[in-house]
């Protein structure tokens, strides 16, 4: 077995032992479900498809815990075609985004910047928190992984809104806003892909392919 599916597998057996990974995916759905409710309704107040992008981003990470919980303890080969679910979400979401962004550009409506900087803060520390907490674990397997890189995309996106927010405060157009969501969607575009990639090779490995 190479030294990455040596890593993956240790990790992996490192987190089913650990209830600590547990008790961090409950925090980290609670706090992504709650966010996802509080970004949607901003988003709309303020006609922001970066806080709305946001919050579907929140609400794709709460079911990408949901289905981290659902195969804590099985084998390796689950939990890595559960990866490869999860990196289908993410690449959904990136697709949305990009579509929302271009109808937003015809469209032509600026948001409301105070109300972006203000939910972006916010969104940003509850990111930041869930991050430090899964820190210890970005290295295992490809499900570990795409966990690690929802909350590490997630924080980066909020400093983005928030800096979106300046850009739509001092120009009065709705450009910054859809830059930053296309920036967004790069994020869950380009995690998407390592998550998946490393989930098929999981797959792949002689150990793995029969694990049911």
């Amino acid at each position: 077995m190479s030294d990455h599916c040596c890593e993956s597998a240790c990790g992996s057996e490192t987190a089913k032992a650990d209830p600590r990974w547990r008790r961090v995916l409950w925090i980290a759905l609670v706090v992504n479900a709650t966010m996802f409710l509080v970004e949607m309704g901003a988003g709309a107040a303020a006609d922001s498809r970066a806080l709305q992008a946001d919050a579907l981003d929140f609400l794709g990470d709460a079911a990408n815990y949901a289905v981290s919980l659902a195969v804590v303890g099985m084998a390796l080969a689950w939990r890595a075609r559960a990866a490869m679910l999860k990196s289908l979400f993410m690449l959904g979401f990136a697709a949305w985004v990009f579509g929302s962004a271009v109808l937003a550009f015809v469209n032509g409506a600026s948001p409301d910047p105070a109300t972006m900087g203000a939910v972006g803060a916010l969104a940003l520390a509850a990111n930041v928190g869930v991050a430090l907490m899964l820190f210890r674990y970005r290295t295992g397997d490809a499900n570990m992984r795409s966990v690690w890189i929802c909350s590490r995309n997630d924080a980066i996106g909020n400093v983005a809104v928030m800096l979106a927010a300046l850009g739509v405060f001092g120009t009065g157009s709705a450009l910054p806003d859809l830059i930053v969501a296309a920036i967004m969607a790069l994020l869950a575009l380009t995690g998407g892909v390592q998550v998946l990639r490393q989930a098929r090779g999981e797959l792949r490995t002689p150990e793995l392919a029969g694990q049911s």
